[in-house]
């Protein structure tokens, strides 16, 4: 069984930056793929950013439209961690993020049925 711990949301400006933090525990050596996820009020949970964990394609990483050259994300194998580095932040940028992991193929990185553990959620503000 994985389990994930979130950190890093915070209140910021538009236009500062955040970094958020995952870090996975238990079996990890089953997972596929972690991804960021984040999912405002009364909306369906979108597909931030991911990065593949293992396999040929380890390291990957793909992102959400919405995010596309404005976040990025690292990873560190030791620590069994991600990081969402968040630049340019917008107020719309406002909401839950979740850190998920999971088994998806490569075609189905954005899914969100792909992804089985989540982690608690970090609140991210942006005020304008």
């Amino acid at each position: 069984q994985v389990e994930l711990v979130e950190s890093g949301g915070g209140l910021v400006k538009a236009g500062d930056s955040l970094r958020l933090s995952c870090t996975a525990s238990g079996t990890t050596y089953n997972i596929h793929a972690l991804a960021w996820f984040r999912q405002a009020s009364g909306e369906e949970r979108e597909f931030v950013g991911g990065i593949r964990w293992s396999g040929g394609s380890y390291g990957t990483t793909y992102y959400g439209d919405s995010v596309k050259g404005r976040f990025s994300i690292s990873r560190d194998k030791a620590k069994s961690a991600i990081y969402l580095q968040m630049n340019t932040l917008k107020p719309r940028d406002k909401t839950v993020y979740y850190c998920a992991a999971g088994r998806p193929i490569q075609a189905t990185m954005e899914t969100r049925r792909s992804y089985t553990t989540w982690g608690q959620g970090t609140q991210v503000t942006v005020s304008s």
